[in-house]
């Protein structure tokens, strides 16, 4: 059988008062439309249409080739919406999932039960309901006596003995294909509104005297519309709940959920600890057993195992195994630290490679350089690595000391083994197993390296 997801991303969005299409507002790091797609995608079999309207083009480009898109000009209601569908789908899809792209906590299992029911259906179509007391401007669902929907009353139009009703129109539907194109061309102009509405479906329904099925949801987060800020807010909070609650059923410890970010695709094993006000985006990955702040930014980032990372940034960089940092380092793109690397306090490392066992000491910066492993980087250091045009790189040895407050101004190769003084500015290659001092530095004796000591 197939299933194919029309979903409604036409409107205007004025309440949000942005130049920006509403359903490109990101929730959890993502645009909310990414959400209803993901969404959509567990419920359906077929790529999805994507009806859009205002902002068409800044939309459509943002699907690229995720979704088929289809324009609704004029902007003529929600029925209208739907059957600007009927080109690409009548003849080409069993059934139609209709939802809404400013519905970001609509859940996947939800759809799927709602076609399910649909595909046990001999009726038109199945839609979601949900029961609240706070209606928040939804239609009121009217049951017949077997329990199958009669219609659906708008607020402004409800009686009220119906406005009474708890039981809410939730937004998503599942129609049989074969009946809906004809219907939505029989839905009635709305006499005040000037629009088809896809409600009007429902009595439709009824009419051709076709049973429609609701399905109750239990949750009554998932749906929360986006119309202003403040529904922009309240659907964050909600999704930030429920990220954080299934990466604590994962095996994460958080000691503080509530001040916890974490936008949706980021991925953390199990055991990992996440300290308060730590901000986790992007394409961020995780790796087991690590202490993640408090007051840390990780951003499209890669954390291995037993890492300890204490009120620092990471913006595009990778740790491997048992690196310590902090607090306050920053790791800027391209920055790679090795295994069990130590980064001080108020350090930077950009577009570097730090290999196994480097220490670097506290108010440093290394860009553009590869350090050897268990060289240790002494407090001040800075790789001099911009000359005004072109940035240099510099390369450091194996088992190399640089002292306090050097300065290696690259183009720069510093060899295993060798040792800088303190305020060494250094603008020449060192050889291996060397000492220099002084500004500009000079090599003023050789000497013998220490054996290593064996593992284990």
């Amino acid at each position: 059988m197939k299933i194919t997801a029309v979903l409604l991303a036409a409107g205007q969005g004025t309440r949000m008062k942005s130049s920006l299409p509403k359903v490109l507002h990101p929730v959890a790091g993502k645009p909310m439309i990414w959400h209803a797609l993901q969404a959509i995608r567990q419920a359906t079999t077929e790529k999805p249409v994507v009806v859009v309207g205002h902002g068409a083009e800044e939309v459509t480009r943002y699907l690229g080739d995720s979704a088929q898109t289809v324009l609704q000009e004029p902007q003529l209601g929600t029925g209208h919406a739907v059957l600007q569908a009927e080109a690409l789908l009548k003849g080409n899809t069993d059934l139609v999932v209709v939802s809404y792209a400013d519905m970001p906590l609509l859940r996947g299992e939800t759809l799927q039960k709602l076609v399910e029911t649909q595909k046990q259906s001999r009726g038109a179509m199945t839609l979601l309901t949900v029961v609240a007391d706070d209606p928040r401007g939804f239609g009121r669902i009217i049951r017949k006596a077997d329990g199958s929907v009669e219609a659906i009353v708008e607020e402004y139009v409800a009686t009220p003995e119906q406005a009474r009703i708890r039981e809410l129109n939730a937004g998503g539907y599942c129609f049989d294909a074969n009946w809906l194109w004809d219907a939505l061309r029989r839905i009635p102009k709305n006499p005040k509104k000037g629009e088809y509405y896809l409600t009007d479906t429902v009595e439709l329904a009824a009419a051709d005297g076709l049973s429609v099925q609701p399905v109750v949801m239990d949750d009554l987060e998932e749906v929360i519309g986006v119309n202003t800020r403040v529904h922009l807010s309240e659907v964050e909070a909600a999704m930030r709940r429920r990220i954080n609650r299934e990466h604590m059923l994962n095996g994460v410890t958080m000691t503080d959920p509530a001040s916890t970010y974490i936008e949706a695709g980021v991925t953390i094993g199990r055991d990992t600890v996440l300290m308060p006000n730590t901000y986790l985006h992007g394409k961020t990955e995780i790796g087991e057993g690590n202490v993640i702040g408090p007051n840390s930014i990780v951003r499209d980032s890669k954390i291995g195992n037993r890492c300890k990372v204490l009120a620092s940034v990471m913006e595009g960089a990778v740790l491997e195994d048992d690196v310590d940092m902090g607090p306050f380092a920053r790791l800027r793109k391209g920055a790679h630290l090795g295994n069990r690397v130590h980064m001080g306090n108020f350090g930077e490392v950009k577009d570097s490679y730090l290999a196994e066992g480097v220490k670097m000491g506290h108010f440093s910066y290394i860009g553009n350089a590869q350090v050897g492993a268990n060289t240790n980087i002494g407090a001040g250091t800075i790789t001099c690595n911009y000359d005004g045009e072109k940035k240099h790189p510099t390369e450091i040895g194996e088992d190399v000391f640089i002292g306090s407050d050097t300065m290696l101004v690259a183009p720069l190769k510093i060899g295993a083994g060798a040792r800088t003084g303190a305020g060494a500015v250094v603008t020449k290659n060192v050889p291996e197993d060397t000492l220099v001092v002084g500004m500009p530095a000079r090599a003023i004796r050789k000497l013998e390296r220490k054996p290593k000591k064996k593992q284990g």
